[in-house]
C-alpha cells in the first residue's frame, strides 16, 4: 500500500530531485515543470530557505565531531612520544652511568698495570680512547707509561691529548 507523503515531505522530495537534477548538469521534466510553476518553486524555495540553517548546524557539528576525533588522536600521539621519551632518557641515564663506572674501572685498571704493560696495550687502543685513559690517570704514571711507548705512538697521543687540553675549539 502506498501512503500519500505529507506536505513537508513533498517539499524535500521536489527539492532533492530539484538538486539533484542542477546538480548533475541535467535538465529533467520534472525540474521543468517546477520551475514554470512558480507557487511550487516558491515553496521549495522557503523549504531550502528554511533548513539551511538545520544543514550549516548539522555540518558544523559534524566538523566537530571530527576535529576531536583528530584532537583525541594527537593526544593519544602525543602520550606515546612522551612515553618514549621517558623510557630513552631513562636508557640514556643507565648507559652513561655503565660508562663513568667502565671508565672509572679501565682507568683503575691501567693505574694497577706495570708501565711496560700498560704501554703495549694502549699502543694497541684507539688513540683517542688510549689519550682519554692517559688524562684520567695521575700525571706520574702517564708519564712512565708514555715513556715506555714507541716514539710514534706517544707522540700522538701527546698530541690528543694537548688539543684536548685547549681551552677553545682550535677549528
Amino acid at each position: 500500500m502506498i501512503r500519500p507523503l505529507p506536505h513537508a515531505g513533498k517539499l524535500a522530495l521536489m527539492a532533492a530531485l530539484v538538486l539533484t537534477g542542477a546538480t548533475m548538469g541535467g535538465s529533467t521534466a520534472f525540474s521543468q515543470a517546477v520551475a514554470k510553476n512558480g507557487q511550487v518553486t516558491d515553496e521549495i524555495g522557503e523549504f531550502c530557505a528554511n533548513i539551511t540553517d538545520a544543514a550549516r548546524d548539522r555540518r558544523h557539528a559534524l566538523q566537530l565531531k571530527e576535529l576531536e576525533g583528530l584532537r583525541k588522536d594527537i593526544d593519544n600521539r602525543i602520550a606515546q612520544l612522551e612515553a618514549k621519551r621517558a623510557e630513552y632518557e631513562e636508557w640514556l641515564k643507565r648507559r652513561e652511568e655503565f660508562m663513568k663506572s667502565a671508565q672509572a674501572g679501565v682507568v683503575d685498571i691501567y693505574s694497577r698495570m706495570k708501565a711496560d704493560a700498560a704501554a703495549e696495550r694502549l699502543a694497541d687502543v684507539e688513540p683517542m680512547l688510549a689519550a682519554a685513559i692517559l688524562m684520567k690517570l695521575n700525571t706520574r704514571q702517564a708519564g712512565i707509561i708514555l715513556n715506555e711507548m714507541n716514539r710514534k705512538a706517544a707522540a700522538e697521543l701527546t698530541g690528543i691529548m694537548a688539543a684536548a687540553a685547549r681551552p677553545q675549539d682550535p677549528s
